[in-house]
C-alpha cells in the first residue's frame, strides 16, 4: 500500500498546533496531580509531619520522581521505541510480538496485564481528577461541602454522555485551557517560592533520600505510595505518541509542562514551610488568593473534565486496537468523525467506564479516600513498560547487555518501589484497579485462547482442496449468484484446503455460485499498513462457468477493518468478478456452535463458558469488517468441538 495510508493517520498541523493540542490531551492527567498529590502525602492516609526536613525532602522526591520517571525514561527513551509512528502498551506488544524469542512469551502476557491495569486507571482517574477539582466548592462556600459529590456526579454524567457526539469541537479548546491552567499553577507556586526561598533546597536529591532513610523501610513505602501520585498520567506520553509525534510532546513538556510542574509542586512545599494556618483540607487551593478562588474552581474543573476527557478516548483506542490484535471481544465502534478514523466512540466501553466512577465517587467520597486505590495500576504499568524497553533496546536498539541494564534497571527498581509502596494500600481501595486488571487480563486471555482454539478446530475439518473445489466447478450445477465467502485464512495454493464453510455450503444444497471470491482478512501486529492492502489469488475464471477467487486483505491494528470498501474498490478496477453494486452480492458467513471436547475437564468447560459468553457479547464478525449494511447476508450455524 502507498506511504498515504499512514498519512492519513499521521499527525497534521504546525509544530506550534501540535504542541499546544498536546498540552491538553497528553498532559491534562499529569497536569491535575498537584491537586491532590501533596495533600495525600501530608494529610493522607499514611500522612507525615510538615517538618521543614520533612516538607523540603518530600518535594525533593517528588521533583526528582517527574525528572527520573517523565523526564529521562519517557521523553527520552520510551518515545524513541515507536511502532509505525504509534506508541503505547499494544505498540510495544506489536513490537515484541514480531521476534518468536524464547521468553518473549512471558514479556506478552505481562504487556496484556499492564493493558488491563490501564483500564483500571481508566475508571479511577475521571473521578479522582473530577472530585479534587470540584472540592474547591467546599473551600469558597464551606456551607456547601455537601453538594460536592453530587455536582462531581452531574458533571460525570454529562461528560460521558457527550461521548457518543464526539469531541472535535472541544477538542479544539482543550489545549488553550490546559495551557492556561499549567501558566497559573505555576505563576502561583513562584509566589509562594518568593515568599519562602528555602523551598529551593528540594532540588537536592539527597534531601530526599534523608527523608526516606529517617522513615524506616516500612515508613518510606507508605510515603512513596503518596509521592507517586505526582506521575499519575505518565504513560500517556507515550500511548499518545501517535496523535502528535514525539517532537511536540516534547516541546510542550520542557517549555511549559514541566516548568509549571515543578513550580506548583514547590509553590504548596514553600506554603507548608509558612507554617501559619495551614489548610489541611486542600494545600493547593491554598495557594489561590480569596478573589480568585471561583475562578480557579472553575479553571481546575474544566482541567479534570479535560484530562478525563482525554483518558476516556484513549480507553476507547486500546479497546479497538486489542479487538484488532484479537485479544479482546469484538465491540460496537462508533466513529464520530467521517474524516478522522481516529475519533471513535465505544458504547460499551463508555458505560462500563461511567458505572465504575460513578461507584468510585460514591464509596470514597473524597479524593483523599480516592487516592489510597489510585497509584496501584499505573506503577503496575511503568514496571511492565521498564521490562519490556529491555528487550527493545536488544531487538531494535542492538544495545549490548551491560548497557541495557545499567539504564532500565534503575527504571525498574524506582518502579518496582513505588509498585511495592502501592501494595500496601490494596485493602484500603488498591485492591479494585488490580482487580479490574485481572478481570480484562483474564478476559484477553480467555478471547485469545478461544479464537485459536476455534481456528484449530476449523483447520481439522475435513473439506475438498482447492484443485479438488475447480475440478468440481466445472461440471456442478452452478446458480447466478455473486458469493462472498468469509474463509478464515489466507488461501494461496491449489493444494491447500477450502474454507469449511464452502464444504457445508455444498453438501447441504449441492450446488455452487458462479462466482466464488474468498475474503480472509489478516491484522497485522503493527499499527498501519505501508505495503499492499490486498492480494488477489486466481484459482478459476471463464465467462461460462465463472470465478473462484481469493483476496486476502491486510490491515494494521489502528485502522478500520472495512473489508466492503476494499472489495467495492477491487470490483471497481475488474480485479475481481463482482458487480460494483454491494447490493448484488451476498455474503456467507458461518455462526459457530462452539462445544467443549468429551474428555474436557471442569476448568476448561468453565473457560469455555467464559469465551461463549464473550462471544455473544462481541459484534459478529461480518458486522465488524464493515459487511451487512448494503451486502446481503447469509449465516450458517457450524458445530465447532474444541480441543
Amino acid at each position: 500500500m502507498p506511504r498515504s495510508a499512514h498519512d492519513e493517520h499521521a499527525p497534521h498541523g504546525s509544530v506550534v498546533a501540535l504542541t499546544i493540542g498536546a498540552m491538553g490531551v497528553v498532559y491534562g492527567d499529569i497536569g491535575t496531580s498537584p491537586l491532590y498529590a501533596v495533600n495525600e502525602v501530608f494529610f493522607g492516609r499514611s500522612a507525615i509531619a510538615t517538618s521543614k526536613e520533612n516538607v523540603v525532602g518530600c518535594i525533593s522526591l517528588v521533583l526528582w520522581t517527574i525528572t527520573l520517571v517523565v523526564l529521562l525514561k519517557y521523553l527520552v527513551f520510551v518515545l524513541r521505541a515507536d511502532n509505525g509512528g504509534e506508541g503505547g502498551t499494544f505498540a510495544l506488544y506489536g513490537l515484541v510480538h514480531k521476534h518468536k524469542r524464547r521468553g518473549l512469551g512471558f514479556l506478552l502476557w505481562l504487556l496484556m496485564l499492564a493493558a488491563g491495569l490501564l483500564f483500571g486507571e481508566g475508571t479511577i482517574t475521571p473521578a479522582i481528577s473530577v472530585l479534587s477539582a470540584v472540592e474547591g466548592v467546599a473551600i469558597v462556600a464551606p456551607r456547601m461541602s455537601h453538594f460536592v459529590v453530587p455536582l462531581t456526579l452531574v458533571i460525570l454524567a454529562g461528560l460521558f454522555a457527550i461521548q457518543r457526539k464526539g469531541t472535535t469541537q472541544v477538542g479544539k479548546v482543550f489545549g488553550p485551557i490546559i495551557f492556561c491552567w499549567f501558566a497559573s499553577i505555576g505563576g502561583l507556586g513562584l509566589l509562594q517560592v518568593v515568599h519562602h526561598p528555602e523551598i529551593l533546597a528540594a532540588f537536592d536529591p539527597l534531601r530526599g533520600l534523608q527523608v526516606l532513610h529517617s522513615l524506616g523501610f516500612a515508613g518510606s513505602l507508605r510515603l512513596l505510595g503518596g509521592v507517586v501520585l505526582a506521575i499519575t498520567g505518565g504513560e500517556a506520553l507515550y500511548a499518545d505518541m501517535g496523535h502528535f509525534g514525539p517532537r511536540p510532546i516534547r516541546i510542550s513538556w520542557v517549555s511549559l509542562v514541566y516548568p509549571a510542574l515543578i513550580a506548583s509542586y514547590l509553590g504548596q512545599g514553600a506554603y507548608l514551610l509558612g507554617g501559619d494556618a495551614i489548610d489541611k483540607n486542600n494545600v493547593f487551593y491554598s495557594l489561590v488568593p480569596r478573589i480568585a478562588l471561583v475562578p480557579m474552581v472553575v479553571l481546575a474543573t474544566a482541567a479534570t473534565v479535560i484530562a478525563s476527557q482525554a483518558l476516556i478516548s484513549g480507553a476507547f483506542s486500546l479497546a479497538t486496537q486489542a479487538m484488532a490484535l484479537g485479544l479482546f471481544p469484538r465491540l460496537r465502534v462508533v466513529h464520530t468523525h467521517h474524516a478522522h478514523a481516529g475519533q471513535i466512540y465505544v458504547p460499551f466501553i463508555n458505560w462500563a467506564l461511567f458505572a465504575g466512577c460513578v461507584s468510585l465517587v460514591l464509596v470514597f467520597r473524597s479524593s483523599t479516600n480516592l487516592a489510597a486505590a489510585y497509584g496501584l495500576s499505573v506503577s503496575g504499568v511503568m514496571l511492565s513498560t521498564s521490562i519490556a524497553m529491555t528487550a527493545i533496546a536488544r531487538l531494535y536498539w542492538k544495545w549490548s547487555w551491560p548497557l541495557v541494564l545499567l539504564l532500565f534497571v534503575p527504571f525498574g527498581c524506582i518502579d518496582a518501589a513505588f509498585l511495592t509502596a502501592n501494595s500496601l494500600k490494596f485493602l484500603e481501595g488498591g485492591f479494585i484497579p488490580l482487580t479490574l486488571g485481572v478481570i480484562l487480563f483474564g478476559v484477553m486471555t480467555t478471547w485469545r485462547w478461544g479464537r485459536k482454539a476455534t481456528f484449530a478446530a476449523y483447520s481439522h475439518k475435513k473439506t475438498m482442496t482447492m484443485k479438488e473445489l475447480v475440478a468440481l466447478k466445472e461440471t456442478a450445477t452452478l446458480f447466478d449468484r455473486n458469493a462472498v465467502i468469509m474463509a478464515p485464512k489466507p488461501i494461496r495454493s491449489a493444494e491447500e484446503n477450502s474454507p469449511a464453510l464452502l464444504q457445508l455450503l455444498w453438501d447441504r444444497l449441492g450446488v455452487l455460485p458462479k462466482n466464488i471470491i474468498f475474503v480472509e482478512v489478516v491484522h497485522r501486529k503493527a499499527p498501519y499498513v505501508h505495503d499492499a492492502r490486498y492480494d488477489v489469488t486466481v484459482f478459476q475464471r471463464s465467462k461460462e462457468r465463472g470465478c473462484i477467487v481469493s483476496v486476502t486483505i491486510v490491515f494494521g491494528f489502528m485502522e478500520e477493518p472495512n473489508v466492503e470498501r476494499v472489495l467495492e474498490e477491487l470490483a471497481s478496477h475488474h480485479e475481481i468478478d463482482l458487480p460494483r453494486d454491494p447490493h448484488k452480492w451476498i455474503v456467507h458467513a458461518s455462526q459457530e456452535n462452539v462445544l467443549a471436547a468429551k474428555d474436557a475437564g471442569w476448568l476448561a468447560r468453565t473457560r469455555l463458558r467464559l469465551f461463549a459468553t464473550l462471544r455473544h457479547l462481541s459484534t459478529p464478525a461480518y458486522y465488524y469488517y464493515g459487511l451487512g449494511n448494503e451486502v446481503q447476508l447469509s449465516t450458517e450455524i457450524m458445530p465447532v468441538r474444541l480441543r
